[in-house]
């Protein structure tokens, strides 16, 4: 009985040790299979990863002209010559706000009785004229300079003329303009105004002083305009308050109208005048004057 249970108990400890050898061999095999998988996934990223990398992400390698930086500054021409400024766009002076005074030059008022000669004289100082000139368009006329070119645009021009402070005009029955005298006290002031619309079209000439940047220049050309908007005014006080008479009209002012205009300026000091190519009135229908103004720049775009 001894020998029997040595030898059962020989059996059972040789089959606890057969079971621990193919539990171990077991592990083996799954860590095994399980390391050829990961190694598997990972080089089908990597091959996936490269074919994407290859038709996405080519990288084309420009050569560049000896003595050139990133293939767009010359060095060599740099150091010969200097940083090229006549290459820049040129630039013109047109935009901005601009205040002067306005006039009427070669009157003619054969078409009245003496009496009414000269019944649209103006006050100079008082008459102004407010231009905002507020779109440009510059366009250089020469090909390795830009110190010539054209200027067009678009603006508005606001224009009053300061009268004798009892006249304003009228109308009769047949469009003639004429004068009216009102009178409300004796400090009313009285004037006609009106609103255009302008594009010019300018021929720019630039001297550089000293720095490129800073230069002189000339403008000539003309300046086509529509009437957008004609009133006469009055302003007086009664009974010690402000009041005004504005009477909205065309006033047989013709709509459109040519000028000619010249401009000129260094730096801060902008200066401009205009001369108007056609009468203020219509032909016939109102005195022969010839709208005239000049003024300074006070604001540059």
């Amino acid at each position: 009985m001894k020998y029997s249970s040595v030898f059962v108990f020989n059996e059972h400890a040789r089959f606890v040790l057969n079971c621990l050898l193919l539990y171990d061999k077991m592990l083996e095999c799954v860590r095994t299979i399980a390391m050829k998988q990961v190694l598997f996934l990972i080089l089908l990223s990597c091959s996936t990863l490269l074919s994407f990398t290859q038709e996405n992400d080519s990288i084309v390698v420009v050569q560049s002209r000896a003595g050139r930086l990133a293939g767009l500054i010359d060095i060599q021409d740099l150091v010969n010559e200097g940083y090229n400024y006549w290459n820049e766009e040129f630039e013109g002076h047109w935009a901005g706000v601009e205040l002067g005074v306005n006039g009427f030059a070669n009157a003619d008022y054969s078409l009245y009785p003496e009496v009414q000669n000269d019944f649209l004289e103006n006050d100079v100082f008082r008459s102004n004229i407010l231009n905002l000139n507020i779109l440009q368009y510059s366009k250089g006329l020469q090909q390795t300079r830009n110190t010539v070119g054209l200027i067009t645009g678009i603006g508005l021009s606001l224009q009053s003329y300061r009268l004798n402070s009892s006249t304003t005009i009228t109308r009769d029955e047949n469009r003639k303009v004429i004068p009216k005298t009102l009178f409300f006290d004796s400090n009313q002031k009285s004037k006609l105004s009106s609103v255009y619309i302008e594009v010019p079209l300018l021929v720019e000439f630039q001297i550089p002083i000293k720095h490129h940047a800073n230069r002189m220049y000339i403008s000539a050309g003309v300046t086509g305009a529509k009437r957008l908007e004609s009133h006469t005014k009055i302003k007086y006080r009664k009974d010690g308050k402000r009041e005004k008479l504005k009477s909205p009209g065309d006033y047989s002012i013709n709509d459109y109208k040519v000028s000619a205009t010249v401009r000129m300026g260094y730096r801060w000091v902008n200066l401009f005048a205009t001369y108007d190519l056609a009468p203020l009135f219509e032909n016939r229908r109102g005195p022969e004057l010839y709208p005239v103004s000049a003024g300074i720049k006070l604001i540059s775009f």
